[in-house]
């Protein structure tokens, strides 16, 4: 299992980044996907979370309204499009699976919110 994070980087605050998270070695079509984020010296937090099949999404309340979770099945990629960012998103961003009940992680990557 391989997932490799991409899109962080530095943003003003309002602006907008998208996160791309690409898998494989699993079949990706098959699971759940989540997004989770930690701020420096917090503990990792779950943001949004999205079906095998997309027909159920869950987001965090800290991002409700502003960050929309997607997939593309064939492209073996879920997405994490962040809106009116602020700098309390600032976090190292990972996609994660859980497989026969042992989670897998990507390498993360870093999204600044700053002016």
């Amino acid at each position: 299992v391989q997932l490799v994070e991409s899109g962080g980087g530095l943003v003003q605050p309002g602006g907008s980044l998208r996160l791309s998270c690409a898998a494989s070695g699993f079949t990706f079509r098959s699971y759940t996907m989540r997004w989770y984020r930690q701020r420096l010296g917090k503990e990792r937090e779950l943001v949004a979370v999205l079906s095998s099949g997309g027909g159920s999404i869950w987001y965090s309340d800290s991002v409700k309204g502003r960050f929309t979770i997607s997939r593309d099945n064939v492209k073996k990629t879920v997405y994490l499009q962040m809106g009116s960012l602020k700098p309390e998103d600032t976090a190292v961003y990972s996609c994660n699976v859980a497989i026969s009940g042992r989670d897998y992680w990507g390498q993360g990557t870093q999204v600044t919110v700053s002016s």
